[in-house]
């Protein structure tokens, strides 16, 4: 059975057991489709390699809102998933998303290249690698005829928030986009903010949204507000909200409050930068970065359930597309 038919039962069986709040909705239709993409190591990305590679075929959901009238076209918000794949939180999301009337198109990026998890190893598929499979998805849902071109934006969680937060890059958009669809606006949740890219405060004027758990031990905070500090100081409309005492994968209800993953491969001590020739270097060291081998890589961290985190985050994140996006 093809991977993205797969998806879809799952997605089926989520929805089946998973708990609405009062503003979550189920949507009016359903499309599973199939994205065609590229599967670029990050150097090759770096380097602007958009032939490099190779072909891949990967699949997203698209899940339109309730109510809607003969020819009417809604915002739509692309979601990028993290290192554990697609779960329960992500249809906790797109329904989120439906009650606020915005379309949600659920991308994943690991099925179809035959992954299931990354969690422990992170070199089967580089971050940046998501970032082309998000503006594939911006270009399908950019020609979609219930879909508003102009008004579709992007949210990631830890692994994918790097496509959602980095695709607003001039850069990155000029190498992998389309010079006709530009995302509307980024939210990245738990973001991996510990590598300095070229070019990386040259932004499209759209605004940019972080929200982290300051008892992060998988995905650090620090780098967060330190990028954010260097996207004000460049004039980008980009703002952190920080939640106390709240883990990684803090807004998934279907997590304990606690839960340790002692073989969870984490970069949360790492500062990296780009060098020379789409080469990530380790910023305190100088040397060649590689994920596998450098000694700033740690094993062990946590996730867990936050709920007083989780309704903020939901309610914030609703209220920003409302503005952004709906309005």
């Amino acid at each position: 059975m093809p991977p993205f038919r797969l998806a879809a039962i799952a997605f089926a069986a989520f929805a089946a057991i998973a708990p609405l709040t009062a503003q979550a909705q189920a949507p009016s239709r359903v499309e599973v489709v199939p994205l065609g993409t590229r599967t670029l190591t990050g150097q090759e990305f770096l380097r602007g390699q958009a032939g490099a590679g190779r072909e891949s075929l990967i699949a997203g959901e698209l899940r339109l809102p309730a109510g809607l009238r003969p020819g009417q076209k809604v915002p739509a918000m692309v979601l990028v998933h993290g290192s554990g794949g697609l779960g329960g939180s992500a249809d906790q999301w797109a329904r989120e998303l439906n009650g606020a009337g915005v379309a949600a198109f659920i991308l994943d990026s690991f099925a179809g290249r035959g992954i299931v998890s990354t969690v422990q190893d992170q070199t089967q598929l580089h971050s940046l690698a998501m970032l082309v499979d998000s503006y594939r998805a911006l270009d399908w849902l950019a020609e979609h005829p219930r879909i508003r071109a102009d008004r579709i934006g992007i949210i990631g969680f830890s692994k994918g928030a790097v496509a959602a937060v980095y695709s607003a890059m001039t850069r990155f958009q000029a190498a992998y986009g389309n010079p006709a669809h530009r995302f509307a606006a980024h939210i990245g949740l738990y973001t991996p903010c510990n590598v300095a890219y070229r070019g990386d405060t040259a932004l499209s004027p759209v605004p940019i949204r972080l929200f982290h758990g300051i008892a992060d031990d998988y995905v650090a905070i620090g780098p967060c507000r330190d990028y954010v500090a260097r996207l004000v100081q460049a004039g980008a409309d980009a703002t952190l909200v920080e939640y106390p005492e709240a883990h990684h994968s803090f807004d998934n209800p279907f997590g304990p409050p606690l839960l340790n993953i002692p073989a969870a491969q984490t970069t949360r001590a790492c500062r990296l930068a780009e060098g020379p020739d789409g080469a990530t270097l380790n910023a305190e060291t100088g040397a060649p970065f590689a994920v596998a081998a450098d000694a700033c890589v740690g094993r062990g961290a946590h996730t867990g359930h936050n709920a007083a985190a989780a309704t903020a985050v939901r309610a914030a994140v609703r209220e920003f597309v409302t503005a952004k996006l709906v309005n």
